[in-house]
C-alpha cells in the first residue's frame, strides 16, 4: 500500500465497519497512529495495515482466552453526570467491558442507536399530548428493532430564573412577558423538546420568544447565561442549579430519564449485569449523593419489545 493514500475518521469507520467513536478511542489510546491537517485528523494506510496486522495477532492469542475475559465495547450515548458513573460502575464490575462515552441530546442518541452507533442511550423527551415520556418517541425512531426501556431516575425540571426570581416567573405562561429574554436548547436535546410541548400546549408561538433561537447545548450553560444577566430565564433540571448558585429552580415537572437497549444476542451477555448494577443498593447511593434525583422507578422495565 502505498504511504501517499490515508484516510479520514468517516472514512477509517466505514472501512473497518466500526463507529467513529471506536476511531478516536484507538487514536486517543495510540493504537492507531495519526495526524492533523487543519481540523481534520488523518491515518495513513500503511499505519492502518500495521493496525489490522497487530490487531489479526491479538485475535489469534485471544482466541484461546476464555470466553468470559476478552473485552468488548459499549456505547453509552446521553448528557446526564449519572451515565458517568453508570460505565464506571459497568467497567469495574463487568469482565472484559470496556464503555465509551458519546454526549448527545436525546433525539440524537436515538438516531444514533438506530444507526448502529450506540449500545445503550438515555432519553426523556415528553409527549405533550399523552403527557406519556419517552415511548411515543422510541417507538417512531426504532422502527423494526426489538428493545428494552429501563428507567434509569426521575428528576424536576423546569426554569431556572435570578436569584430572587425578580420577574416572577411560576409557570410556563409567564414566558409570555414582554421583553423577557430566553435562553434555548438545541433542537432534539429533551430540554427543547419539553420547552416547544408546553408551548405549543399552551398556545404561545416561538417567533414571539425574545432569545428563542440563542441556543446553548447543555443546562449547566444555560444557567450560566441567566446567572449572568444574558438571559431572564431558561429551560433545564435541578442539579444544574445546585451548581450555578446565582440562580433559582422553577420546577415545573417530573421527567423520567430511561435507558434504551437494543435486545440482540450480542448484548444479552450484559444486559441483565447491567440491571444488576441499576438496581444496586451502591450504584444508587451513590447517585443520591449527587443530585436530587428519585430512584422510585430505577431499574424498572418500562416497555419492552
Amino acid at each position: 500500500m502505498s504511504e501517499e493514500v490515508s484516510y479520514t475518521v468517516d472514512e477509517l469507520a466505514k472501512l473497518l465497519k466500526i463507529s467513529k467513536l471506536t476511531v478516536y478511542d484507538l487514536i486517543k489510546k495510540g493504537e492507531l497512529s495519526s495526524y492533523r491537517v487543519g481540523k481534520q485528523m488523518r491515518v495513513d494506510a500503511s499505519d492502518l495495515e500495521a493496525y489490522k496486522q497487530k490487531s489479526k495477532a491479538a485475535t489469534i492469542n485471544l482466541s484461546i482466552l476464555p470466553t468470559e475475559v476478552q473485552s468488548s465495547s459499549i456505547v453509552i450515548t446521553g448528557q446526564d453526570i449519572s451515565l458517568d458513573i453508570l460505565a464506571r460502575h459497568m467497567e469495574k464490575e463487568l469482565r472484559g467491558i470496556r464503555t465509551l462515552r458519546s454526549n448527545a441530546g436525546s433525539l440524537d442518541s436515538l438516531i444514533s442507536m438506530y444507526q448502529g452507533h450506540s449500545d445503550i442511550v438515555s432519553t426523556h423527551l415528553l409527549d405533550g399530548d399523552s403527557g406519556e415520556y419517552n415511548i411515543p418517541y422510541i417507538r417512531k425512531l426504532l422502527i423494526g428493532t426489538s428493545y428494552l426501556v429501563v428507567n434509569l431516575l426521575t428528576r424536576p425540571a423546569g426554569l431556572y430564573v435570578a436569584k430572587g426570581n425578580p420577574l416572577g416567573i411560576t409557570n410556563w405562561t409567564d414566558l409570555q412577558q414582554k421583553g423577557l429574554r430566553l435562553v434555548n436548547r438545541e433542537r432534539g436535546s429533551g430540554a427543547r423538546v419539553l420547552l416547544d410541548e408546553q408551548l405549543r400546549l399552551h398556545g404561545i408561538k416561538p417567533e414571539d420568544l425574545v432569545g428563542y433561537n440563542n441556543i446553548e447545548s447543555n443546562h449547566l450553560s444555560v444557567a450560566a447565561k441567566v446567572a449572568s444577566g444574558e438571559a431572564d430565564v431558561g429551560i433545564g433540571t435541578a442539579q444544574a442549579a445546585s451548581v450555578v448558585k446565582q440562580i433559582d429552580f422553577i420546577p415545573l415537572i417530573q421527567e423520567r430519564y430511561d435507558l434504551v437497549m437494543l435486545k440482540k444476542l450480542e448484548n444479552d451477555k450484559w444486559i441483565e449485569d447491567l440491571l444488576h448494577i441499576i438496581r444496586s443498593n451502591q450504584f444508587q447511593q451513590e447517585l443520591l449523593a449527587i443530585a436530587s434525583y428519585d430512584l422510585s422507578l430505577s431499574g424498572q422495565v418500562m416497555y419492552e419489545t
